[in-house]
């Protein structure tokens, strides 16, 4: 599944209905379960005017469902899967300035409701400006509903043999309950409970936990994390190499504007299924893993360019320890520093061999909040360059997503740093990133990655890397 922006989303002239959940305020009750560390941390960044209160910070999907739209039937389903998952029935917020706290409260299953709203139709741009308008009031961390659903129906949607065309279906939240993973189990689950409502077909979708339950016995766990922990030892180094900051990207990026601007953006498809085999192979006569072996081109990129012999980021990994946390709604990340040294080769095999063994060392930094670690060390742990590797190709209904139109959607940023998200789904491999709006970032970010490319596809035969060509990189003289 691609991860993209809505803007990047193909859109058709027609009928946009808003799905809007409500609760009646009698249904809510107190609940003591505090928020996780990533979701309370999350709160308290957003509270500022300057982030306007969290709106650029959710995560979505879009995908397409046969039609024709049975209303009352889409409807159910959409109550079924807030049933089903208790963050989307629960909301916390910060309390009073004085004390600081989080508030949490919580409505029992079967207490949501979903409002349809159904306007008239219109064209592809009215539509598009609509949805983003709705994503972005639906989706601040300090209100319920924090999330939203909308359904389009083409004009003039039936065919000429008298089928009628599928609909689409948008859903965004905001980042505290949703994350890349269960983006992706998205459209599977209202898939499968629509496809109930209407046939009578079981859904068979397994049990999941509740992310709220996650992040109190979390909370519970960290307690218990002191500054000699294995986690605060690999970030302690991280820091002070770093000078008390996490790792940056590179190469410059230009400067910070002195105003919020929208992010660049990129995605860009670099292998299909049969390349992107033949790269798994190749990392495996390595001994390396797909993602260790990605690290070895995105280093071996970073000394090219920038003459560095370290390649540093920050890796997020998923924190679902057990089966019952699989297909859970929820922020199931942990981040890890990565560092890998990269001076006495330039050959895969070896770079590739030290990425998987990186990837052992900081394994435990991952699975203790980097908020606790940043208390622990008494400075925030703030991300400034970010490389993400997911493989998507086992989730239900993975196989079907192109035929299905599904994409992963994210909102415009606004902040000074660079992202790259690595998806392998059953198409291939998919590579996104976003990064500042501006001529060095731009010309540095996509030199990288190109050159990232190249590698990875040079790497497949099992040579030796060619020299590189000669790139528009700004040499690193400042940031």
């Amino acid at each position: 599944m691609e991860f993209t922006e809505l803007d990047d989303y193909r859109i058709a002239a027609g009928i946009l209905t808003e799905w809007l959940p409500c609760a009646a305020e009698d249904d809510w009750r107190a609940d003591p379960r505090p928020a996780s560390y990533i979701h309370e941390a999350h709160l308290r960044r957003t509270s500022g005017a300057r982030y306007g209160g969290g709106r650029d910070s959710w995560l979505g999907t879009a995908f397409e469902v046969p039609g024709p739209l049975d209303g009352e039937a889409f409807r159910r389903a959409l109550q079924r899967w807030i049933d089903r998952h208790e963050p989307l029935r629960s909301h916390a917020a910060l309390g009073d300035e004085e004390s600081g706290m989080v508030v949490r409260r919580t409505t029992p299953p079967g207490r949501v409701s979903v409002r349809p709203i159904r306007h008239d139709a219109a064209e592809p741009d009215t539509i598009r400006d609509r949805l983003l308008g709705l994503l972005d009031d639906y989706t601040a961390p300090h209100l319920w509903p924090s999330y939203v659903f909308a359904t389009l129906e083409r004009s003039g949607d039936e065919s000429h043999s008298g089928d009628f065309a599928p609909f689409t279906v948008f859903f965004g939240a905001d980042h505290s309950i949703i994350d890349g993973y269960s983006v992706v189990l998205v459209a599977h689950e209202i898939s499968a409970l629509y496809d109930e409502e209407r046939t009578g077909r079981a859904a068979d979708l397994f049990p999941v936990g509740s992310y709220i339950d996650f992040g109190a016995a979390e909370r519970d766990e960290s307690a218990r994390v002191d500054d000699d922990h294995e986690a605060v030892r690999i970030w302690r180094r991280t820091l002070t190499e770093g000078g008390g900051q996490a790792p940056a990207f590179p190469l410059p990026i230009g400067q910070r504007p002195a105003r919020a601007v929208p992010q660049r953006r990129l995605s860009e498809r670099w292998f299909d299924d049969e390349q992107a085999s033949q790269f798994s192979a190749r990392c495996r006569r390595s001994e390396a893993g797909f993602f260790a072996g990605a690290l070895a081109c995105l280093g071996q990129a970073a000394t090219e360019l920038a003459g560095t012999d370290r390649f540093r980021t920050v890796a997020p990994a998923h924190t679902r320890a057990g089966p019952i946390w699989a297909g859970s709604l929820g922020w199931f990340v942990g981040l890890r520093p990565i560092d890998l040294d990269l001076t006495g080769t330039t050959g895969f095999d070896e770079l590739a061999a030290r990425g998987a063994a990186e990837l052992r060392r900081t394994r435990a930094a991952a699975r203790v909040p980097f908020v606790r670690v940043g208390e622990l060390l008494g400075t925030p742990i703030l991300p400034r360059f970010v490389v993400s590797y997911m493989d998507v190709r086992f989730v239900p209904m993975a196989a079907q997503w192109p035929e299905l139109n599904a994409r992963a959607l994210r909102s415009r940023s606004y902040t000074h740093d660079v992202y790259v998200w690595i998806n392998r789904t059953p198409e291939g491999v998919n590579v996104s990133a976003r990064f500042p709006d501006n001529p060095v970032a731009g010309e540095n970010v996509l030199s990288f990655l190109s050159r990232t490319r190249e590698l990875m596809h040079l790497a497949v035969p099992a040579g030796p890397w060619a020299t590189p060509p000669e790139t528009g990189a700004v040499p690193p003289t400042g940031r």
